[in-house]
């Protein structure tokens, strides 16, 4: 079987308006956050930080045509070193501890932990860099163009 370049896969359909929601996740949750809005409690900052970042990777994913196997960070993690080796660097571990809050997947074992306040600028940071390495792949394609 011949394995074909990354660069001519086919690209999934509307991966633009996954990081469209991305940003606008990303851009709520550090409104809210900066601003301290009560409502906006730690849980809730963190699903906002880990919707962006679910966006943010799934549009890099399929701008090249792939998807993961699932949505936990695990599977997202897994699915970005598959597609993009060494993209992510320190940045999957840092996703992956994420899905410690929410063990949401078996319903035998189902655990949420919500996170501390002071825990949530490191959470939209991460989700900063997540939209930086998928609009650096974009631009970078656009510009080998």
């Amino acid at each position: 079987m011949k394995i074909q370049p990354l660069q001519s896969l086919q690209p999934v359909s509307g991966w633009e308006e996954f990081f469209r929601h991305g940003e606008g996740y990303l851009n709520t949750a550090l409104a809210a956050h900066r601003k301290g809005v009560r409502a906006f409690t730690p849980e809730i900052l963190y699903n906002l930080a880990a919707m962006a970042i679910e966006k943010f990777v799934m549009a890099a994913l399929m701008r090249h045509g792939t998807m993961p196997y699932n949505h936990t960070m695990a599977d997202l993690v897994e699915a970005m070193e598959r597609t993009f080796p060494g993209r992510l660097g320190h940045l999957g571990d840092q996703l992956l501890a994420m899905d410690k809050y929410q063990e949401i997947c078996d319903l035998d074992g189902f655990k949420i932990s919500p996170p501390k306040m002071e825990e949530i600028p490191a959470m939209l940071e991460l989700a900063g860099k997540l939209q930086e390495i998928t609009k650096k792949d974009w631009i970078a394609d656009l510009s080998a163009k």
